[in-house]
């Protein structure tokens, strides 16, 4: 039950679809994830390394390459892991378009697209990937990936921690986590999927395509329909 109803929420299954449109794409994508998310603790331990060194009075060679990498990888990843959202982003849009048309035109005839609710879902999804009701996968894959790298970057942090005091994550963990817990609301619009949003999205852009399309607002105009 509890594994049946975590398969079907939505971040799974977005997930998910990542890995079947695109299995290269997505293993990069987490790859760099992963990577850029523990780079900047990689960058603490090598500084402060090398900082330890220069007290002590031992050698540099090896805390100066070990802080140089890190902080030379921290800086390429960055480029490297918007280029693979991107890719990753269109890749998906990609596959998507191919299981809407293949859903589209698998029944006979064009009734099945007359429906509402079928008309208001192919709405939502042509507005969402023109960028019309938010920025498309291309580009929200960078938003995904920055939020998934702080919350790597934040569990690096805290297993770091746990090396000095165990108690010093634990005070980490809930006070990070106390944020997302009382701002959970903030940057969610839970009534946009709601068929009264959806209805009057779909007849918003109607009426707007009919003003200012030139053969039906030609029509509108010639004809006094106005």
């Amino acid at each position: 039950m509890i594994r049946s109803s975590i398969a079907e929420r939505q971040e799974v299954r977005f997930f998910r679809s990542l890995w079947i449109a695109a299995p290269g794409a997505a293993a990069a994508w987490w790859a760099l994830l992963v990577l850029r998310g523990v780079l900047p603790v990689g960058v603490s331990l090598a500084f402060g390394g090398l900082i330890g060194a220069v007290s002590r009075g031992s050698s540099l060679v090896l805390p100066l390459v070990l802080f140089g990498a890190s902080f030379m990888a921290s800086l390429v990843a960055f480029p490297f892991l918007q280029l693979a959202s991107a890719n990753l982003g269109s890749r998906m849009s990609a596959h998507l378009y191919d299981r809407l048309t293949t859903l589209c035109t698998q029944p006979e005839g064009v009734g099945h697209l007359e429906r509402p609710e079928l008309a208001d879902d192919l709405t939502l999804a042509r507005d969402f990937d023109l960028g019309l009701t938010g920025p498309p996968l291309a580009i929200s894959m960078d938003f995904i990936a920055g939020g998934l790298v702080e919350l790597v970057t934040g569990v690096s942090a805290a297993i770091v921690l746990a090396w000095f005091h165990w108690w010093a994550p634990l005070v980490l963990l809930a006070a990070w986590g106390s944020t997302h817990w009382l701002l959970r609301e903030s940057g969610v619009w839970k009534d946009r999927n709601t068929g009264e949003v959806r209805s009057a999205q779909r007849h918003a852009d109607y009426a707007y395509r009919l003003a200012v399309d030139a053969a039906p607002a030609k029509e509108i105009r010639f004809f006094g329909l106005s």
